[in-house]
């Protein structure tokens, strides 16, 4: 039985090691952080989203950036100062334009994959995660922006998904609390919303129950081949991340050390600097958004708040209901390398357009949250073999990482067990 290690515990760490121990894999999971799902897939937008499936590779996103630059709320935010990784990977974006249709259509087909991926896992694990059902709701209040989505409904139609054009009637009717002034919107039924952090913690212990080890607090330090040959495996060293006693102990840790035959890479934007040390390419940019969460602790709030997901295409702003006592609100992009502060000129917005939109919700109670998709220039997710033989790569998402993270899973399960078949 060979032993795969894996390198993150986030959504899509852990979507591939549930995939690995269905094929009968021995896997072990080491994560920096005390518990899985703990850092990009803790407080996402919730959307399960084919509709936005759409890649940022075109003309008129960079024209937008451009004008965003100089605005502290813009939803697309670039810190000007001067970084090779930043420039160059903004360079590779731009150079990736062409192929802005083919990998529209892909990552659609592939977000429609990975939803019934994941609705099976949930239901043979009996994972509760606050799925809804109800569809997602693109809002639009300029008709060019409308008559653009159409264009783009071109593409996701031929990737295989229903979304449909609405009036602004329909759109009251699929979503009653909406007040504003609407052209049109365009409606995909077969979309839904979840609590990522809850789904990814809930298949963590799934994982557990069919022997996947975890070894959470665990900074990994190195990743080297045991030998010369291909058939040697790896030895992952790791030391405990800072323990809450302070800075003495942490000093005199000892450096502690895992053997697997074959290693997966999943570790979000952390994974350039992996894939570096294994003499492979991968130009990943950390790209920072932000959610707030706003605790409806009161019925006339759980009343006025959507149930069905909304996507504002003008804001960039997704929502999305978390049961009955939470409503999701995530948006903005942000080029600032690896920055995590939450910023609350960036926090404002958010809860600004929950006051407008929405102006019967209370926001007395908002959780604000920050975290870094880790994209790709061609904004592809990145599923491959590395190298080095028993190098493997699950990461890239993007800000679809929730979305495609089910398929992505089975794809690189699939290229583990081509190299490593179980006896």
């Amino acid at each position: 039985m060979p032993h795969i290690a894996i390198i993150g515990a986030g959504i899509t760490g852990v979507t591939a090691a549930y995939s690995l121990a269905l094929r009968g894999y021995d896997v072990t999971v080491l994560d920096r952080g005390r518990y899985p799902a703990m850092d990009t897939s803790f407080a996402n937008g919730g959307q399960l989203s084919a509709c936005n499936a759409e890649v940022w590779n075109s003309i008129s996103t960079v024209f937008k950036g451009i004008k965003w630059m100089l605005r502290k709320d813009a939803p697309l935010l670039v810190n000007p100062m001067p970084s090779w990784h930043k420039y160059s990977w903004m360079a590779e974006f731009i150079g990736n334009i062409p192929h802005y249709r083919v990998n529209t259509i892909e990552t659609t087909r592939l977000a429609i994959a990975a939803r019934a991926h994941l609705f099976s896992i949930a239901e043979n694990e009996n994972i509760e995660f606050d799925l809804e059902k109800r569809g997602i709701l693109h809002i639009f209040r300029d008709k060019k922006a409308f008559d653009a989505s159409a264009r783009v409904n071109k593409l996701l139609k031929e990737g295989g998904l229903e979304r449909n054009a609405v009036t602004p009637e329909e759109m009251r009717t699929i979503e009653p609390t909406l007040t504003g002034t609407y052209v049109g919107g365009f409606f995909t039924p077969s979309d839904s919303t979840g609590d990522i952090h809850k789904f990814t913690r809930g298949l963590a212990e799934a994982c557990q129950k069919r022997g996947v080890r975890f070894i959470q607090d665990a900074v990994v330090t190195t990743i080297e081949r045991d030998g010369e040959k291909e058939t040697d495996g790896f030895t992952i060293k790791y030391t405990p991340a800072l323990p809450e006693s302070g800075l003495a102990q942490h000093a005199n840790t000892v450096e502690q050390d895992v053997r697997a035959d074959a290693v997966v890479i999943c570790a979000a934007s952390a994974s350039r600097a992996f894939a570096a040390s294994l003499g492979d390419r991968l130009n990943i940019y950390p790209v920072k958004g932000y959610s707030i969460t706003v605790n409806l602790n009161d019925t006339p709030s759980q009343q006025q708040t959507p149930t069905v997901s909304l996507l504002d295409e003008a804001a960039k702003i997704v929502t999305s209901r978390l049961g009955a006592d939470r409503f999701r609100v995530a948006g903005t992009a942000e080029y600032n390398g690896f920055n995590r502060d939450i910023r609350a000129d960036r926090i404002q917005p958010l809860v600004d357009w929950v006051r407008r939109e929405f102006p019967g919700v209370t926001t007395e109670h908002v959780v604000p949250w920050t975290g870094l998709r880790p994209m790709m220039p061609d904004m592809m997710p990145r599923v491959r073999r590395g190298r080095l033989k028993g190098v493997f790569y699950n990461t890239g998402h993007g800000h679809l990482g929730w979305t495609l993270s089910a398929a992505t899973a089975e794809l690189i399960a699939e290229q583990v067990r081509a190299d490593y078949p179980v006896a």
